[in-house]
């Protein structure tokens, strides 16, 4: 499920940022600098919605940008998130009875190997 949640940047003295979300209160994050701001702030808010989702809490609708107010040395900025569900899944797949003794005897997870090369393909 995507999420996009407007953000206040609020640049400290020392060039770095604060990141704060006026409809999820509490959720806070800090950056060195722009780049990583933008960085941080989505990381927090992936995090901060999914513990929400897994506490079974329910997540506010966002305010439009618009209707956020920033003061002095601060920006408003949308901020994207995706909550992915993680949980493992078992499927039953068929492969090569060679390709399965080398990857035993390799010592090769096959879930791991399909997950990367599924990763890679859906990317």
């Amino acid at each position: 499920m995507e999420y996009v949640f407007p953000a206040v940047f609020h640049e400290n003295k020392d060039g770095s940022y604060t990141i704060t979300y006026p409809d999820l209160p509490g959720c806070i994050s800090e950056g060195k600098n722009l780049g990583n701001a933008v960085y941080m702030a989505e990381s927090g808010l992936k995090q901060w919605l999914g513990y929400l989702a897994e506490k079974k809490q329910t997540i506010p609708a966002a305010s439009h940008i618009d209707k956020i107010k920033a003061d002095k040395g601060e920006f408003v900025n949308l901020i994207r998130a995706e909550l992915k569900d993680e949980r493992a899944v078992r499927r039953t797949v068929s492969i090569p009875k060679w390709m399965d003794d080398r990857a035993v005897s390799s010592g090769l997870s096959l879930s791991r190997v399909l997950q990367e090369a599924l990763t890679e393909r859906l990317a």
